[in-house]
């Protein structure tokens, strides 16, 4: 069942637009242009000899009507109504066919029961119904749709820079020249990984860069992914954290699922010391939601596979 389709399309609007129409009907036919008041004040209007006319509707909606006479007002109205119950009825008839006798009632009176449209009460009656549905395809919607935050919660929130995007290069970075040799070597890594494989040479399995802020960490990091040629991802560590615990570590898998499918690529960690502790010195103990992130990035680090051609570069202006 495609529930965006039904949500979306135009059925279920048409329906809510029909429903609302009867209701607005049902509400404004009511009234009539008739102002409510309390039950005394048109018994009152009735006994001063105030009315032109009245209707009397009894049944399931009991209440009566009164047109005021010329000149006559009662809260500034003329036609006014109101509800009453029980055995008021039968006092209010009593009341108007005395004074129906005595011709204080020039228009004279009606007595009638209530008369209600079936297909109007059948469509009040399913009203509630039709606004559980209504709910209850709106949270569906929100639950399967592409953007959905429930499902998507624990979904990395990294930025992909791929080939195509505008390169940057070691030329690009100036003051460097220390930090642009020893990154040389993950370049060509990146490159040309069956080389080091083949001399047994170890893989790295990450760079950490750390300096002041605008000293160009971030370039760097860059600069590798434009000089080798392969995806970049970017992160801040402060993406990885949340109120609720475990969905650090689900955005950290997730991440580096989508590199390792990518795979050479680079994934940079900004301000990695967000989540980058000492283990066990969280105000939660082995519990603490920065702990198990900070758990879960060792994890993927030390369980990359050689072919996996996966690095990460951490930043941070903490020593």
């Amino acid at each position: 069942m495609d529930v965006k389709r039904y949500f979306r399309g135009p059925v279920m609007w048409i329906v809510l637009a029909v429903l609302a129409v009867v209701v607005l009907m049902q509400v404004v036919g009511s009234s009539g242009g008739y102002k409510t008041v309390d039950t005394g004040q048109v018994i009152q209007a009735i006994n001063e000899n105030k009315v032109e006319s009245v209707k009397l509707t009894t049944g399931d909606e009991q209440t009566v009507k009164a047109q005021l006479k010329d000149g006559e007002k009662v809260e500034g109205a003329t036609k006014i109504q109101a509800s009453y119950i029980g055995d008021q009825g039968v006092d209010i008839a009593n009341t108007l066919q005395n004074k129906f006798q005595q011709k204080q009632i020039p228009d004279g009176y009606t007595v009638s029961p209530s008369k209600q449209n079936p297909f109007v009460g059948i469509l009040l009656s399913l009203l509630p119904f039709v606004l559980i549905v209504v709910v209850f395809l709106f949270l569906m919607n929100q639950m399967q749709g592409g953007g959905s935050r429930v499902m998507n919660f624990g979904k990395s929130k990294a930025k992909l820079i791929t080939k195509d995007t505008p390169k940057t290069t070691f030329a690009d970075v100036a003051g460097s020249d220390e930090a642009v040799e020893e990154l040389h070597e993950i370049k060509e890594f990146l490159q040309e990984p069956a080389k080091f494989q083949a001399v047994g040479a170890k893989i790295p399995k990450g760079v950490l860069l750390y300096g002041p802020p605008g000293t160009g960490k971030t370039l760097l990091a860059r600069a590798v992914a434009g000089e080798a040629g392969v995806p970049f991802y970017s992160i801040s560590g402060s993406d990885f954290v949340e109120m609720f615990v475990g969905v650090g570590a689900s955005r950290v898998r997730d991440l580096f699922e989508q590199a390792k499918a990518n795979a050479p690529a680079i994934v940079f960690v900004d301000e990695i010391d967000a989540v980058g502790r000492h283990r066990g010195a969280g105000l939660g103990g082995g519990h603490d939601e920065r702990e198990q992130t900070l758990n879960q990035l060792l994890v993927e680090m030390d369980g990359f596979d050689v072919k996996g051609g996966v690095i990460l570069i951490a930043a941070t202006n903490r020593p």
